[in-house]
């Protein structure tokens, strides 16, 4: 009967039967977009993985939302690598100081382990943050007493003086006790300062070497002067490790008499005094390298077990000012082009590709590490470009593409030796190109057993057993964020043949 109303109905008022289905029809849309809003939020209200205040999160990319509310997989133990690099030069830096107005870092939902004097372990979820951070961003918690405030520790995770900044991304580590080769393992502080006229140079290093602190283990001072078109002079001297001072929470370091000390501006004050290679007048050298605020890099670590790289510039833009002198020869710098970075990890039959140069109003760095193995051996370029407010950008070239020059006889063999190189990238919009032209270069052939720049025990088992180190000029043109930006300048640069 009802269907045989409902047709009538139809067939007689076919426009009146079709607007009252239509309401009806709208009605039941409406309601079902309400009722699922509503449960929307109840569900986003009761999840204690969902993290309130601000507009914007920040996670890791591949982070599956989803799995993350559920508790999955992909929702598990994640973190933001260098997260405080990260809040200081992308989230709140002065780059987009018109854009952010707060930040608060935040975690959620961690799995803790307890354990009680008895020795009983308790799992619990733990969560963390900086109490004034999530106060700007309007998610402090209502408190029932007490107070919460800044400790010294959230200060200098979130605001670090310039000598603490140095101390946390440019302290020592020790060999790992789960890693081979525990002979291979070296770290080292690397410096390098060129003279106002750009025609000569020194390069500086401070090396911890061997299974550090438990074995064999010591150290070295290696410095190499040069002038374009000369040959390098060198001067190196071993330490013992009884002479050595070092730890883990900061960038200190003492060998002997000669000595690397961060001050209360976070400039890096350098004494040493060097013997010549076969004899002859030691070096003695006396700088002070000054990195430039925001001009850094935060740092990365590659491999385990058997392959440990590490790696961060503390002072990717720096000035440099001192003397550097051997015998009655004196380099005076003031304000000098200065650079000085950070490593550690094993390094038997490991090469890389490496750069840094400051041209214009950019500063840039670039590298790859290879390791021996063939599984890891095809790793990927990057290059990264900072200016006067800190980090700008980050590209991928494929490549480095090297452009051969003439060769050189070195120790009876003959070298080939670049005489350019390019990069070119594009991200998007943004656009990468460097040009590299080779104006002076050092050929050491890594299986006479020098310290460079690594352990020299794996080189003779390496197919390129010849270490390059070159400098000469970067000419860099960038296109980021729509400003264009670059321009030529000193470069020092690395590779092996």
């Amino acid at each position: 009967m009802i269907r045989t109303l409902a047709f009538r109905n139809l067939v007689l008022r076919p426009w009146r039967t079709i607007l009252l289905l239509a309401g009806f029809g709208l009605g039941v849309g409406v309601m079902i977009t309400l009722l699922s809003i509503g449960d929307a939020m109840v569900v986003q209200g009761s999840e204690e993985r969902l993290v309130g205040g601000g507009n914007v999160t920040v996670l890791p990319e591949g982070v599956d939302l989803e799995l993350l509310k559920t508790g999955g997989v992909g929702g598990m133990w994640f973190s933001v690598p260098n997260a405080r690099f990260i809040h200081r030069q992308l989230l709140t830096g002065p780059r987009h100081r018109a854009l952010v107005t707060a930040a608060a870092p935040q975690l959620e939902g961690k799995l803790v382990y307890l354990t009680t004097r008895e020795g009983r372990q308790i799992a619990v979820r733990a969560g963390g943050e900086i109490p004034s951070a999530s106060a700007a961003v309007g998610n402090a918690p209502t408190l029932a007493a007490g107070t919460w405030e800044d400790d010294a520790i959230d200060r200098r995770w979130i605001r670090p003086g310039r000598q603490e900044l140095r101390h946390d991304i440019d302290h020592f580590h020790e060999t790992p006790a789960a890693v081979t080769n525990r002979d291979s393992w070296g770290e080292w502080h690397y410096f390098n300062i060129v003279s106002a006229d750009g025609r000569r140079w020194a390069f500086l290093t401070f090396m911890l070497g061997g299974d550090v602190p438990r074995g064999a283990w010591g150290g070295q001072l290696l410095l190499t002067l040069h002038e374009q078109g000369q040959p390098a002079r060198r001067f190196s001297r071993r330490v013992a490790r009884d002479r050595i001072t070092y730890t883990t929470d900061a960038a200190d370091l003492v060998l002997d008499d000669a000595s690397v000390t961060v001050d209360s501006a976070g400039a890096y004050r350098v004494q040493a005094t060097i013997p010549a290679e076969g004899g002859g007048t030691p070096a003695r050298v006396d700088l002070v390298v000054a990195p430039e605020p925001g001009g850094y890099f935060p740092g990365a670590s590659l491999g385990s077990g058997t392959f440990v790289s590490g790696y961060v510039v503390a002072g990717l833009r720096a000035n440099g000012a001192g003397t550097v002198c051997a015998g009655a020869w004196c380099e005076r710098f003031d304000r000098a082009q200065a650079y000085h970075d950070h490593n550690w990890g094993t390094w038997r039959g490991v090469t890389w590709d490496w750069g840094s140069a400051r041209a214009g109003d950019v500063s840039l760095l670039y590298g790859r590490v290879i390791a021996p193995d063939s599984l890891t051996a095809k790793t990927s370029m990057f290059v990264y470009l900072v200016d006067s407010l800190g980090f700008l950008a980050v590209f991928r070239p494929r490549d480095i593409t090297y452009v051969e020059g003439a060769s050189r006889v070195v120790g009876g063999q003959r070298v080939r030796i670049p005489a350019r190189a390019l990069m070119e990238d594009a991200r998007g919009a943004d656009t990468l190109r460097i040009e590299l032209d080779v104006e002076d270069a050092t050929a050491t052939d890594m299986r006479r057993g020098i310290v460079e720049r690594g352990d020299a025990a794996g080189a003779g088992t390496i197919p390129t057993p010849w270490f390059l180190q070159l400098k000469g000029r970067a000419t860099v043109r960038a296109r980021v964020g729509g400003r264009t930006v670059g321009g030529t300048g000193t470069a020092f640069f690395e590779t092996w043949r």
